[in-house]
Formats: C-alpha cells, structure tokens, sequence
C-alpha cells in the first residue's frame, strides 16, 4: 500500500478496511473535518483507533462492526459496533449522543462521509458514505 500524504488542511485522516466474508476489498481513507466539526471529528477518529474505552474499560469501535444499511448507489451506513443493525447509539463521552456543531458541510459529491442521527439533531456513532 502507497504511504499515506496527508491533508494540507492539517485534519486527521483515518482509515477503515473493509472486508466481506472476511476477504478483503480495499481501504476507505477519510479526512475528518476537525477545522469545522471538531467534536464529531474527534468522536469518529477515536473510534477508528479503539482509544475510546466503554464503561467497563474496553476499548470500543468501528473495528469488526458491520455497514448494516446500504443503498445501490446512494449510500451505505455503519458503524453500530453495539447491536450491528442500526439501533444502538453511544459517543466516546459515555453517553448515547451529543449536539450537532453545525451544518456548514453540504453533502453534493461522491465519497462524503456524516454522523448520522437518530433523534432530531443529537449525533451519535453511525457513520452513512455517499456513493
């Protein structure tokens, strides 16, 4: 695999491997927008890495969770490491979501990445893909 350039913007890149039926199909990268949305940035980046811990001290995150929705060419959606179908809903604070920071990102081109949100705005761990 090349080496990672990393952004000008200085924003983090992470990156999750995806895999079906447990062979490989390649590596998404993703520049989270720390400049504009820093709190849902860094809730999805340390999901990512597993640094976030649960309640009883485990590490908690995207690695080994499913895309539990997905949409032909629109979108699919994932990252229900809880329940794995979309329901369950946690934020590395300890709590089930926080408070969307703006809406200033518009999602008008392929590969954009969001939170998704189960309430009116709260924002949580899921995480839909725009095709």
């Amino acid at each position: 695999m090349p080496p990672t350039k990393l952004p000008e913007s200085g924003n983090p890149l992470v990156f999750l491997d995806i895999t079906l039926g447990g062979e490989p199909l390649g590596r998404i990268q993703i520049e989270l927008f720390k400049d504009v949305v820093p709190k849902t940035a860094e809730n999805f980046r340390q999901f990512c890495t597993g640094e976030s811990k649960n309640s009883a001290g485990r590490p908690q995150g995207y690695k080994g969770s499913k895309f539990h929705r997905i949409i032909p060419n629109f979108m699919c959606q994932g990252g229900d490491f809880l329940n794995n179908d979309g329901s369950g809903s946690t934020c590395i604070w300890g709590y089930k979501n926080f408070e969307d920071e703006n809406f200033t990102l518009k999602h008008d081109q392929p590969g954009l990445l969001s939170m998704a949100v189960r309430d009116i705005h709260p924002a949580s761990m899921k995480l839909p893909l725009t095709d």
